[in-house]
């Protein structure tokens, strides 16, 4: 590793380190906003003053809010994300035990995107004007139209109700029973991918447009290279940068924007974390998830900051 990558990649975690606390302390501000009572809601049935004060110590609500973040972000340092108030687990460890459903299902839906976003918007580009590009842009305009609870509905209704193809809802890890984990994650990762794989047509199909008018386009043309080389060599590699933007921000939002897919089709993994926890006031689940998923979604930046250089050989790291 030559010192500009090193200098470069030290840069990059100093700001990431910077952004991380502002998300700290933007999601320990807003969490304390909420109206309600977490130890109220966390004993529920089991309420007695004793109960209520001793939890509320031994959770530190009874400090000021000043020590309690300061408390909190010393502990995150470690690892160490606090405790579930609703059933006294590590938020650590709770964290971890969902990501494997996340990222299974991220991973899954990004495939479908990029299966359906390279050849429609390779093909849109290739066609310009032409009646086959106009049906693909209103189909992708469509796609990023529609929500994706109501697109994850009507899969449903379709591959489980009518159809019964697949099951409507569950979750399998993957290293158990991989064609289990296959059935239950296809409906969850196309409804997601469906949307994504819109927004990356769209992408794709300019970034392409783009590249074919560029000089140098002309001029391998001009030299008589064939048309799958002029493609492949040129046009798609060219290409490629601007699409790995969109594709890592649509990797990152699939990570951290999966909430409403989760909970639709009964995935166990942070999106559907994130939802019992605000629902039931668990503040030190709430402020572990969102620091993770801001993790991840600085983690893929970075990446994608690095394949930069992978795809364009001009692109120097300054």
């Amino acid at each position: 590793m030559n010192r500009t990558l090193l200098y470069f990649l030290l840069r990059r975690l100093g700001h990431t380190a910077l952004v991380l606390v502002g998300v700290m302390v933007v999601v320990f501000t807003l969490v304390h906003l909420v109206p309600g009572d977490p130890v109220r809601v966390a004993l529920g049935t089991r309420y007695t003053e004793e109960s209520y004060n001793a939890l509320r110590a031994a959770s530190g609500l009874d400090q000021p809010l000043l020590v309690q973040f300061f408390s909190y972000v010393g502990n995150a340092i470690t690892g160490n994300l606090g405790v579930s108030f609703r059933n006294g687990d590590p938020v650590t460890q709770v964290l971890l035990a969902r990501l494997p459903a996340t990222l299974s299902l991220a991973i899954a839906g990004m495939v479908v995107a990029l299966l359906i976003a390279v050849p429609l918007g390779l093909y849109a580009a290739l066609n310009e004007g032409k009646t086959s590009d106009g049906i693909i842009r209103a189909v992708s305009q469509f796609g990023v139209s529609v929500p994706d609870f109501w697109m994850g509905l009507l899969l449903i209704i379709l591959f489980s109700s009518v159809l019964g193809w697949l099951p409507p809802s569950g979750y399998v890890p993957l290293t158990e029973d991989p064609l289990g984990w296959l059935s239950r994650v296809t409906l969850p990762a196309v409804t997601v991918g469906l949307v994504a794989g819109s927004i990356m047509t769209r992408y794709i199909r300019a970034a392409v447009l783009d590249v074919m008018g560029a000089s140098y386009i002309r001029t391998a043309r001009s030299k008589g290279l064939k048309r799958n080389v002029v493609i492949g060599r040129h046009i798609v590699r060219n290409a490629l940068v601007p699409v790995l933007t969109i594709g890592g921000i649509q990797m990152a939002t699939m990570l951290g924007g999966l909430i409403v897919v989760e909970v639709v089709f009964a995935w166990p993994g942070l999106g559907r974390l994130v939802f019992d926890a605000v629902a039931a006031r668990d503040y030190a689940v709430i402020q572990g998830a969102v620091l993770l998923i801001a993790a991840m979604f600085l983690l893929i930046n970075l990446i994608v900051d690095l394949l930069y250089a992978v795809a364009d050989p001009r692109i120097r790291v300054s």
